[in-house]
Order: structure tokens, then C-alpha cells, then sequence
């Protein structure tokens, strides 16, 4: 029986970000488990990486490498540390992080807050990478003068220690980021990353943001498949605002949570058909259940991410998604989730 109902009260009498920094320390204090051993049927390659399960931790839990294998233990196929910048950096000012409980709900401003590269490489090199797969989502410091050299310098500094590496120029809350996007300087960009990256590197992913135009998806996966990008991770938060119950409704940053399910399902159906199953995609946003999962990967997502649901149903919600698909996909007689792949395409 999981003790997050009762944990939940409490956790939600302090403020999301303290919350979130007291939820790291507990986590720092408890024996690392061992990972669970999941259903053959959830065992997909992607990248040549051989995930045990489809049900990953997205990028923004574990800012600063600190409890990878922790989570692992609790039930995550994988887990995506960072953002990690090349510098230290306090982030944006606080309050920067808001929960919308009554719709399921984070907005977040935060800004890559985090320790930088160094403390971050010592922290991955001392994990027992045998426990499952860790990759490092990496950006660029917001005073950089040159945004990508930040990250020629992150792909350089973790490929000894990361499973992937993912290229995050999709955040809002770094003032132009998102113009990385744009197809001139996605193409600089790659171009770059694909020249500092080893000959026998780790994979690289790169990141996109939900809010994107007519033709932006074709140009993406395009520029990305040209530079030997190995997956697509869509999407991140949503500068959008859809109709909210919660007084927080207002605040600037990026949404994410149950409001960001549609326009990111829409997003991965847009990058399925500009990518015809040329380049891996991993859907984000908005999943909470297995009929989430299932659809995101019906749509095309060969694995799935989770940040926000963790929130409201506790970190055993990975598990329980995990083993719910692998149970539907015995009842609808396949045999590996790769099978359900893109199916509604």
C-alpha cells in the first residue's frame, strides 16, 4: 500500500519548491533499492539502449544528478537528470514554482537553477550505471554569450557519464532559448553538437517545446535526422494557458500536468507524421495513467516521461503504469510494447 496519500497533506502545507528540495533530502537519507524486474514485454532498444521499461522520469525532478539511482529503484524504466548548465546558477527569482491542484497543475519559472557541470559529472560518475539508464538533459547559462558553446560544452563533459545526452532548448523560462528552434539555428547547433560529440559517444536526444508553428515539426525532425539526432523528446511545458481553476492560473512560466495532455498528444501526432518512424520520438506532458501512456504511445512515443503526476499520485506511479501496460498488452495479445508503436498513426 502506498503511503503518499498520507504523505501528500503535509507536503502540500509547504510551498512547491521547498516541497520538492525536502522531497530530494528524504530521498538522499534512504537505502537505494534495487530496480524491479519488469515484464519482457516492456523491454525496448531505442538508440542502442536497452530500456527495461517505457515509463521514465523527465528532466526537472532531479536538477542536479543527486538521486538518479533512487529512482530507478522506485520503479522508472530511466531517468533524465538536469537541466544542467555549464556554470552554476541560482535561477530565476522566488516564488518561481506553483502547484494548480485543482487542476492537476505546475507552473514553474524556475530557470536551470542548478549546481553546473563539475558537481554534477562527480555525482554521475560514482553511480552504479548497471542499475538502469541515466541520461543528463543539458543547457545553456542564461548570461552566455554563447549559448552553443554551453552546449558543445555539456555534450563534451558528460558523455563519459551519461546513458544520452539530451539538448533542452525548449524551456521558456531562459529569455531567446526557444529561438534555437528556429530552423537556422537548430541547424548551427546540431551541427556543432554532432562535431564535439565522440566518435563512440552516448546518443544524443533533443528536446522541443509544444508551442510550435504550422511546419515546425517537418523542419525539426528534418535538421535532426540530417545531424544523427537519436530521438526526439516531445514536448516540454506550454507557455499557453488553457481555461484554469486554480488562483495560480496566472503566473508566468511553464505549464505542465494534466492542461499540457492535449496540445502535447497533438504535438507527438504532428512529429509521428513529419517523422514517419524515421527517428525515435518520447512523449512528455500531461501523462498520469496507463490510458495516457497507451495513447502517447499509440500516437508514436516509444517511451514515455513523468514529472507532474508524481506530484499528485506519488513515485509510484511509474510502476504502476509500467506494470498496467505490460498486463493491457498481454490481454491485447502482443508481445513487446513496440509492437503498439505509432499504431494510431
Amino acid at each position: 500500500m502506498s503511503l503518499y496519500p498520507f504523505i501528500r497533506p503535509f507536503a502540500f502545507t509547504l510551498d512547491a519548491e521547498r516541497a520538492h528540495r525536502a522531497t530530494i533530502a528524504a530521498l538522499k537519507l534512504a537505502p537505494k533499492r534495487r530496480p524491479p524486474d519488469f515484464p519482457e514485454s516492456l523491454r525496448t532498444t531505442i538508440a542502442g539502449l536497452d530500456f527495461p521499461s517505457p515509463v521514465g522520469l523527465a528532466a526537472g525532478f532531479d536538477k542536479n544528478a543527486e538521486v538518479p539511482e533512487h529512482m530507478l529503484g522506485l520503479g522508472f524504466g530511466f531517468v533524465e537528470v538536469g537541466t544542467i548548465t555549464p556554470q552554476p546558477q541560482p535561477g530565476n527569482p522566488k516564488p518561481r514554482m506553483f502547484r494548480l491542484a485543482e487542476d492537476r497543475a505546475v507552473i514553474n519559472r524556475l530557470g536551470f537553477n542548478n549546481e553546473g557541470h563539475a558537481e554534477a559529472w562527480l555525482r554521475l560518475r560514482h553511480c552504479i550505471h548497471s542499475r538502469g539508464i541515466i541520461g543528463v538533459n543539458i543547457g545553456a547559462n542564461k548570461d552566455s554569450t554563447d549559448r552553443i558553446a554551453d552546449y558543445v560544452a555539456g555534450v563534451q563533459a558528460m558523455s563519459g557519464v551519461a546513458k544520452y545526452v539530451t539538448i533542452n532548448i525548449s524551456s521558456p523560462n531562459t529569455p531567446g532559448l526557444r529561438q534555437l528552434q528556429d530552423e537556422g539555428a537548430l541547424r548551427a547547433l546540431l551541427e556543432a553538437v554532432s562535431e564535439a560529440r565522440e566518435r563512440h559517444g552516448p546518443p544524443v536526444f533533443l528536446k522541443v517545446a509544444p508551442d510550435l508553428g504550422e511546419g515546425e515539426p517537418d523542419q525539426i525532425v528534418r535538421v535532426a535526422i540530417e545531424h544523427g539526432i537519436d530521438a526526439i523528446i516531445v514536448a516540454n511545458t506550454t507557455v499557453s494557458r488553457p481555461v484554469l481553476k486554480s488562483r495560480h492560473a496566472g503566473e508566468q512560466g511553464g505549464l505542465s500536468g494534466a492542461p499540457l495532455k492535449p496540445l502535447a498528444l497533438t504535438a507527438m501526432r504532428d512529429f509521428r507524421e513529419a517523422s514517419g518512424g524515421k527517428i525515435a520520438l518520447i512523449g512528455v506532458g500531461g501523462i498520469a495513467s496507463i490510458d495516457d501512456a497507451w495513447e502517447r504511445i499509440r500516437a508514436g512515443a516509444s517511451l514515455v516521461q513523468l514529472y507532474t503526476a508524481m506530484v499528485y499520485d506519488g513515485p509510484g506511479i511509474a510502476r504502476r503504469i509500467a506494470e498496467g501496460l505490460a498486463a493491457r498488452l498481454k490481454r491485447e495479445g502482443m508481445s513487446n510494447i513496440a509492437e503498439l508503436v505509432g499504431t494510431a498513426a
